[in-house]
């Protein structure tokens, strides 16, 4: 499982990982190399800051 948020929904993203794995999830920060990466968080149309995974 991976979610790609923005900060303001890291909590969300967080939450939904631990139900739906029933574990806590990894949290890392998205680095953007000169505009190489274009992902959106997941709930809303923002670049993704962070990734949360399993």
């Amino acid at each position: 499982m991976k979610i790609y948020c923005c900060e303001e929904h890291v909590e969300l993203a967080l939450d939904v990982a631990v139900d739906e794995t029933g574990q806590f999830p990894v949290l890392e920060k998205v680095e953007n190399e000169t505009g190489k990466l274009s992902t959106e968080c997941e709930y809303c149309k923002n670049n993704a800051t962070y990734m949360v995974s399993n």
